[in-house]
């Protein structure tokens, strides 16, 4: 058989069959057809029949490659692209091109693979491939974003190719330089003059190319009396100190700013202010404390003695916390038993003057109608005899009725305004002389005895069922 590159063929022993397997993936585009010479021949001769040979024969095969509709094929494997940082929104990137690789030649659509990226700082156009920015980005954030470009064609939108694209994003000088550390920068009290007191470096954010080299200086004033910089042009400084000794006592912290620079373009700066904290060192500069003395220390006074003062005082304070709570826990209760059924009027301190205000209710005016020819004012304030009087006409209570008492009552309560507009109870000594019913107060009942019957109150619930029992009782004892 004649050897034809991208193919095989496979025989099989004692069998006139034979298999043709592709070696490479065939091509419609490149190569249509190919034709193959096949000579079949007998391995197994007969030396006795040899002048009746040859003994073996000749074809040719031709194959036909078909055509298949296929995806569409990327000019490149894979894709960089490069954009600055802070460029404007629909700044172009880069394109992708891609082609129909069958005989029809179907253009291309293109568009970027939301479910693998969902953060949209790229767009795409779908008929040319040319990716533009979307956001804002921020080499600092992320300096390289990885996104997925699909091509398909427009007779065949099922047939899709993928390609991976990468952007890295460009730096700019956008970031000012920093202290690369915030910490507090130790002062020794006997620190001498041009001694070094610490090393300090910068960092910035941009790429090396717009940061280093670093420049140093002091903010402000130049000539600080008690501190100097010095710029070792090693993209460090070096703090020294002006004068000798520095006492704690006399000032403790010191802020010292300094304004750094960068070598970028454009050059950008920053001020940042560094904490030198005096503190007591030894001989060898090792730190002892950082804390000022007490004030208390030169009196003598240690701080085993100071919280021993403190616990005396807090176990004072308890002592006299704990003797007012007893003495008010000590007070007496207005009704001692449950049991104790006298009648007792029980006055509180929003009535009147507590317990002690003895005219909060007369009980002489009860007892006597002819005390109810006296006017009768309201408790709670103050009263104007001369401005009540003014608006109402005296009573004369021989002779009128309780309904006129009543009235003229209301009439006086409406007409007082030098108190506020709450309800307030009025007392009246005059319970109806002459009327059948007779005296309504219980005070002149105790020589009487009721013929009512009380037991009624029983079947009121148990709210009624203490009263029920006084009444059932005292019955009892009349009968």
């Amino acid at each position: 058989m004649e050897t034809v590159p991208g193919l095989c063929t496979v025989f099989y022993r004692d069998s006139p069959t034979f298999l043709l397997i592709p070696k490479l993936p065939l091509n419609y585009e490149k190569k249509r057809s190919y034709i193959i010479h096949i000579v079949g021949a007998n391995t197994h001769t007969d030396p006795r029949f040899s002048h009746l040979g040859p003994f073996k024969d000749t074809t040719t095969l031709k194959i036909i490659i078909g055509d298949v509709d296929e995806p569409p094929l990327f000019s490149m494997t894979s894709y960089v692209m490069d954009v600055y940082e802070n460029a404007k929104m629909g700044t172009l990137v880069g394109a992708v091109t891609a082609q129909d690789p069958d005989r029809s030649n179907s253009p291309i659509r293109y568009f970027i693979d939301r479910g693998l990226h969902g953060d949209r700082y790229f767009n795409i156009d779908a008929n040319s491939g040319a990716i533009k920015t979307a956001k804002t980005l921020d080499r600092e954030e992320m300096p390289w974003h990885n996104i997925t470009v699909i091509a398909s064609e427009v007779d065949n939108p099922s047939l899709l190719s993928h390609v991976p694209v990468s952007v890295q994003v460009l730096d700019v000088n956008d970031n000012p330089p920093e202290l690369a550390s915030d910490d507090d920068v130790v002062v020794c009290e006997n620190s001498r003059p041009g001694q070094v007191i610490q090393t300090i470096s910068a960092v910035d954010k941009d790429d090396f190319a717009n940061g280093p080299r670093f420049f140093f200086s002091l903010a402000e004033l130049p000539n600080n009396p008690n501190f100097t910089l010095q710029d070792n042009e090693d993209n460090t400084a070096s703090i020294l100190a002006r004068r000798q000794r520095f006492s704690r006592v006399t000032q403790e912290v010191y802020y010292l700013p300094i304004v750094i620079s960068d070598g970028g373009s454009p050059s950008h700066s920053s001020t940042s202010t560094l904490t030198l904290r005096v503190c007591a060192c030894g001989r060898d500069g090792k730190v002892r404390t950082c804390h000022a003395e007490p004030f208390l220390s030169s009196a003598g006074l240690s701080t085993g003695a100071l919280i021993a003062i403190l616990l005396c005082i807090i176990i004072l304070l308890a002592i006299v916390v704990l003797f007012v709570t007893l003495r008010r826990s000590k007070k007496e209760p207005l009704i001692i038993s449950e049991e104790d059924v006298r009648e007792n009027v029980v006055t509180y301190d929003d009535e009147g003057g507590g317990e002690e205000d003895t005219e909060a209710f007369d009980i002489i005016t009860l007892r006597n109608p002819a005390a109810a020819e006296e006017l009768k004012f309201r408790r709670d304030v103050m009263p104007d005899i001369q401005r009540v009087r003014r608006h109402s006409p005296p009573l004369v209570l021989d002779g009128v009725d309780v309904h006129e008492f009543i009235k003229q009552r209301q009439i006086e309560a409406d007409l007082d305004t030098s108190v506020p507009p709450y309800d307030s109870l009025q007392t009246y000594a005059y319970e109806g002389r002459g009327s059948p019913p007779g005296s309504i107060s219980s005070l002149d009942s105790a020589t009487t005895h009721s013929e009512q019957d009380y037991n009624y109150l029983c079947d009121w619930g148990p709210e009624f069922l203490k009263l029920a029992e006084l009444f059932g009782e005292e019955s009892q004892q009349t009968t």
